[in-house]
């Protein structure tokens, strides 16, 4: 069994949750499938995202990385937010914008800090996270990493979370795990976290050192620059093996209040 924090829909505080391999929660002393529940967005921190992490995102860039206004790659993490707006729980509707005909997916794991996390060397890096979650980090399709795309990432109900977070201890290689993204139940596409240019730990440090992580945060470590679309009538699955499954339906704009249908 696995132990993890939770949030039920309609209930604000956070409780403590058994999983079991396949899937299933204890709620109140009862075994319940957990595609079942109602869930809230598990963490309640601010949710910081990183570009260019995985190494086939800028090898994607080609030529461009050393061309104005890149010039080089990257010598730090390049970093953006996913605001509270965009936060919403397993299950919730995902908006998809009048005019836009696909969002991007953006599977990934959510490192969510355990404790106040500052000028963190590489080497403690790991004994700061107090869990894993899964994340898909949605976006309206764009081709211009550098500016923050704001208006491309940042709009109501684009980062869903969830369903619980996993307490660090159940993982003990955060870069064996793999994310894939399913679209109507068909895989498509599938990145292992040993695939980052900067490793967790590397990039807590890196982080950290001109940024405090507070406890409940959420670091994305990197996002598939080449993730799948998907458009209005789809559903979108996120599975990080060991972590959890993350589920959430494509609605159009106009039929959903606040991740809900109207």
């Amino acid at each position: 069994m696995s132990i993890a924090l939770a949030r039920l829909r309609g209930s604000a505080p956070l409780r403590r949750v058994e999983i079991d391999p396949a899937g299933r929660v204890q709620l109140d002393g009862q075994w319940r499938a957990g595609a079942e529940i109602a869930w809230d967005v598990p963490t309640s921190g601010g949710v910081y995202g990183t570009l260019h992490n995985f190494r086939g995102a800028l090898e994607a860039l080609g030529n461009a990385i050393h061309e104005p206004p890149y010039v080089a790659p990257p010598k730090a993490p390049v970093l953006y937010v996913k605001p509270a707006n965009t936060w919403i729980g397993y299950g919730s509707a995902i908006p998809v914008p009048a005019g836009v005909p696909a969002l991007r997916m953006g599977g990934t794991v959510g490192i969510v800090i355990g404790r106040a996390a500052s000028r963190v060397s590489e080497a403690q890096a790991l004994s700061f996270i107090g869990g894993y979650t899964v994340v898909n980090d949605v976006s309206v399709p764009h081709d211009n990493f550098y500016r923050p795309a704001i208006r491309e990432k940042c709009r109501d109900g684009f980062c869903p979370i969830g369903p619980w977070v996993l307490a660090a201890e159940h993982v003990k290689d955060p870069a064996a795990l793999t994310v894939r993204t399913l679209v109507n139940g068909k895989l498509q596409l599938e990145k292992s976290l040993g695939e980052l240019v900067r490793s967790i730990p590397r990039l807590i440090a890196d982080v950290t050192a001109f940024m405090t992580l507070a406890e409940g945060d959420v670091l994305l470590p990197a996002v598939s620059e080449t993730g799948p679309l998907a458009s209005a009538g789809d559903t979108v699955a996120i599975e990080v093996a060991g972590v959890g499954r993350l589920e959430n339906p494509l609605v159009n704009q106009a039929e959903v209040i606040a991740g809900e249908l109207r």
